[in-house]
């Protein structure tokens, strides 16, 4: 028998969460602002922030007591130190013990006196040159992190290396190129034909550049340019080991917003979103300053170019959540509550944001829009794979001789990135592992380089293409470590929400204290994570932990599946 939803109590649900979301009023910006007037606990600032929106002391403590960032203790002076893949392979982990000896504050507390305080993050998008940290909004960056942060040498945070290995970048045309964004969209608009826009897309066989790979014109369709449709620009970019987003989002704004004008006027929606993570301050300035920009120009506004098509964007921050990157958590996210992965079915395409029909495409995937309605679907198709066309930034880490971004078709030789591109590894080190797509990609051994890059190729090797970071081992970090290292994330980044993965990571870590191979219980505890995993961030532990346990085989006994 069908259950029916009282209407009165439907509609009160969607006015408190209208009051906790809607531009303006975002609780969780609100909260963020709050958390950096006081070094006192979520208890004594949250209420008083929910009395300021309407709502109950409850609606503002849970996600108080969430985002990394509003539970973490601020000093007048905050400093946010990396200790995610890359910063932590640099130097095995020594510099955060470094940065604390010098400030004299461990990670995760704040000075008596609350002068200064020091939060771990996974990631600042400055894994090329780690390790690194934000000093405030001033990045530090390099072996001399400790040095620069103590106030005895300068701050030093270099520009991200990109390059094209394509011969016309479609993603970096802007960064490496020079071509101007917004030569597109005026067209387009003025034409009034969005069927062009989904034509061309669809023709190009363009995937989600987030990590699951689903096609765009199938999100886009799966909308069915509903009333009150949202599209959200997915900046959460989580995967320590990538910056890509960060790099077109600092360098580019105006292109990765083309590509949302574009997607909006495909799916039929007036109102956009663009979440930039919070360790990406100026990312999110750079965001903020173009969208302004383009609303002076004419591209946004209630009647764009003069047209009768009505487009409002908004930028938001992150609150510090790798969760949070999850399309569904990152809806959660905006709408002022914990997040935290919900269940499927329903779809965002069918019921996302204040619970209308949703379309989330990340930067990377947005960016790629202009170029392909601009030289058409079909020239975008015949580059990369017949299965997986198109390019795709890959992010090189700071242990390889060249590192920085690179555009590069789809199935390229993992070795060529490697080896060519990259250089291989820095001051003759020599490559024990490589960590492909973050830490819930997988790993790969020296000699399983030939691998394409590309869905398809990673998977059958045991590792994923995610973001396609990159992060480099060398001989000066042991098999042990880097595995605690894995289960470390998980304890850190698990929003808690499904006890398999709650309850999973803990024991994980565990088995990995305990020095010994786990054997039959590992297998159980990932048979667990593996199928009852809420959402991919459980479900992708134990395929990690199984790659690197291939990759370093007898030195991490026990782990294998």
């Amino acid at each position: 028998m069908a259950v029916k939803r009282s209407t009165g109590r439907f509609d009160a649900f969607r006015a408190l969460s209208e009051r906790r979301g809607r531009a303006g009023e975002r609780l969780v910006e609100r909260l963020a602002h709050a958390r950096e007037e006081t070094a006192a606990g979520p208890g004594n600032w949250a209420p008083g922030v929910a009395a300021g929106l309407g709502l109950p002391s409850a609606a503002a403590l849970g996600p108080a007591a969430y985002y990394a960032d509003l539970v973490s203790p601020h000093g007048r002076r905050h400093v946010r130190i990396c200790s995610a893949t890359a910063c932590f392979a640099a130097q095995a982990g020594r510099h955060v013990t470094r940065v604390e000896r010098e400030l004299g504050v461990t990670a995760g507390t704040a000075s008596s006196d609350g002068e200064t305080s020091l939060q771990a993050v996974r990631c600042l998008g400055y894994c090329y040159a780690g390790p690194a940290a934000l000093d405030g909004a001033t990045p530090c960056t390099g072996p001399a992190l400790a040095e620069q942060l103590a106030g005895r040498e300068p701050p030093s945070a270099p520009r991200i290396p990109a390059a094209d290995d394509t011969g016309d970048p479609a993603l970096l045309a802007g960064v490496v190129a020079g071509e101007p964004a917004w030569q597109v969209w005026p067209e387009i608009v003025t034409a009034g034909d969005p069927d062009r826009v989904r034509r061309e897309v669809a023709a190009s066989g363009l995937r989600g550049r987030g990590g699951a790979g689903f096609r765009v014109a199938a999100k886009w369709g799966a909308a069915g340019r509903a009333p009150g449709t949202v599209v959200v620009a997915n900046g959460d970019e989580g995967d320590p080991g990538s910056y890509a987003d960060r790099l077109l989002m600092e360098a580019d704004p105006r292109r990765v917003l083309e590509g949302l004008a574009l997607a909006c006027f495909a799916c039929g929606a007036r109102r956009a979103v663009v979440l930039v993570r919070s360790e990406y301050p100026q990312a999110l300035a750079r965001m903020r300053e173009a969208a302004a920009e383009a609303r002076a120009e004419g591209h946004f506004g209630p009647s764009v170019h003069g047209t009768d098509t009505a487009l409002h964007i908004e930028v938001a921050e992150g609150a510090g959540s790798y969760v949070a990157g999850e399309e569904t958590a990152l809806i959660a996210s905006l709408e002022g509550d914990r997040g935290c992965a919900r269940p499927r079915p329903p779809y965002p395409t069918a019921r996302g944001l204040w619970d209308a029909p949703t379309v989330v495409n990340n930067v990377e995937t947005l960016a790629a829009v202009p170029w392909i309605v601009a030289r058409g679907g079909d020239a975008y198709a015949r580059r990369g794979t017949p299965e997986e066309t198109g390019t795709k930034l890959v992010c090189l880490s700071e242990r390889f001789a060249r590192p920085g971004a690179h555009e590069v078709e789809l199935g390229t030789s993992l070795r060529r990135v490697v080896t060519e591109l990259g250089g291989g590894l820095k001051d003759g080190s020599e490559l024990t592992a490589l960590q492909v797509g973050g830490p819930l990609g997988g790993f790969l051994a020296p000699g399983a380089l030939d691998a394409p890059l590309s869905t398809a190729g990673l998977a059958a090797r045991g590792a994923a293409l995610g973001h396609a970071g990159l992060v480099a081992f060398d001989q000066y970090v042991t098999p042990r470590d880097v595995l605690r290292h894995v289960w470390e994330f998980a304890e850190a980044e698990s929003c808690g929400a499904c006890s398999p993965c709650r309850v999973g990571w803990r024991r994980g870590l565990e088995l990995a204290d305990a020095g010994t191979g786990p054997g039959d219980e590992w297998k159980r505890l990932a048979h667990v994570l593996a199928e009852a995993s809420l959402c991919a961030f459980g479900r992708r532990i134990p395929p990690a932990v199984h790659s690197l346990a291939r990759v370093y085989g007898d030195r991490l006994a026990g782990w294998e599946p």
